[in-house]
């Protein structure tokens, strides 16, 4: 199979970043008074259809008019992608290799003004009055970037950086949410240029009783899931509807080939099973979603099966029940390739909770939706730092194989032709 010519670009974008050449983009990107003296790639952030940017850690020397120089370190992005604000006195514009790069330096981003303040101890404190320490917790280029925030008594918050549009949606909400009385963090901060600082959530992560087993609580930790879900507000409603992960598999099928190129018949053969089985399913009616639920999102009480609360509700709004319990399912079904030693007992925990959540939804739905989760997860999977990843990438490719299985013989079984 030929390979489309939108991953062929891609895919050339993504060696022009990460190959050597990228130092000579580099050095012409800082200036003729900077002297690249080491680079690595730190990350990669790729977007089907969207464009490829690469961050990297780099050493530099730069010159002062009187000859002396200053070792430093910086971070630095190179991105292909489409950018609203391609003029932004940050960027260097290059042109290497046929293709558009933009560079900046960190923090930078011509896309989240509020990113420079939410990142410096001292901005920081003089905007909320009060001295604050900052940790960086993650940073997705041009999209989003996650601070923690920690007072004088050491109480935490975490602040979010997003584009201002999406922001000002962020705060309406957790205000729904907080009027439904939704364990969801409080906002306790916000502005214009799209920071949004929201509470911190106490208890533990769901993914610490995956870790642990829950054997016969499984059930029970499912039904206070399903009540949290249930308790999404009817004015969630009102939000724009965004897709779902599975309504997106030609796009997560074309990232996952990128990636993974010896997987690339398998992943858009998965993008074509589940576009397939989309069509004949009944994927139920419009209600308040989450729209990211899965493990990470989802707090536990300590010592009991009560959710203490939900965060990461940039996407709550309308969907399909089917696809919370999709993003779930699917989410927890690759942890056994993520972390082996520290999830042993996810495979029973799994196939306990699959077999009560296709008695509450179409099974055929459910399961090629679990499997378009899984396919958008493959890129994910790859790893710039040196560390073994194509077991791990390998291991959800088959996963997203095993749903569409599972999901075609549930419709063998109903006679479902598709």
């Amino acid at each position: 199979m030929t390979l489309p010519t939108r991953s062929e670009n891609e895919s050339h974008d993504l060696a022009l970043l990460t190959g050597n050449g990228a130092a000579e983009m580099l050095r012409i990107a800082l200036g003729e008074h900077t002297v690249v003296r080491s680079w690595s790639v730190h990350s990669v952030h790729h977007r089907p259809g969207a464009g490829v940017t690469v961050c990297y850690d780099v050493v530099t020397d730069t010159f002062s008019s009187d000859g002396s120089a200053e070792r430093g370190q910086e971070y630095v992005c190179a991105s292909t992608a489409r950018l609203s604000n391609p003029e932004h006195p940050a960027l260097a514009h290059l042109q290497a290799d046929g293709t558009k790069v933009r560079v900046w330096r960190y923090p930078n981003d011509p896309e989240l003004p509020a990113l420079p303040v939410a990142c410096s101890p001292v901005l920081m404190s003089e905007l909320l009055g009060e001295p604050v320490a900052i940790e960086l917790k993650s940073y997705r280029p041009t999209r989003r970037a996650v601070v923690k925030v920690s007072g004088p008594d050491g109480t935490p918050s975490f602040g979010k950086v997003l584009r201002p549009g999406p922001a000002r949606e962020l705060v309406e909400r957790h205000r729904v949410l907080e009027q439904a009385h939704v364990p969801a963090p409080r906002v306790v901060f916000s502005n214009d240029d799209g920071l949004v600082l929201a509470s911190n959530v106490s208890g533990e992560p769901l993914a610490n009783l995956l870790s642990r087993g829950m054997g016969a609580r499984a059930p029970l930790v499912l039904g206070e899931l399903i009540k949290v879900l249930d308790a999404l507000p009817a004015a969630a409603l009102n939000f724009p509807e965004r897709p779902a992960w599975a309504d997106r598999a030609e796009h997560y099928g074309h990232a996952g080939a990128t990636a993974v190129p010896e997987v690339a018949e398998r992943c858009y053969a998965i993008a074509r099973r589940v576009n397939a089985l989309l069509h004949v399913c009944d994927s139920g009616p419009i209600v308040p979603v989450h729209g990211d639920f899965y493990e990470a999102n989802v707090f536990m009480v300590q010592g009991s099966v009560d959710v203490a609360g939900i965060i990461d509700v940039d996407s709550v709004g309308p969907g399909h029940r089917v696809d919370d319990l999709a993003c779930l399912l699917g989410h927890v079904s690759v942890l056994p390739h993520l972390a082996p030693r520290s999830y042993p007992y996810v495979s029973d925990d799994l196939s306990r909770w699959a077999a009560i959540c296709e008695q509450m939804v179409d099974p055929i739905a459910l399961n090629a939706r679990a499997g378009g989760v899984v396919l958008s997860l493959v890129a994910g999977a790859k790893r710039v730092d040196g560390r073994e990843w194509r077991s791990d990438a390998l291991g959800r490719v088959a996963t997203a194989e095993w749903w569409l299985n599972r999901a075609e013989s549930w419709a063998v079984s109903r006679g479902v032709i598709y």
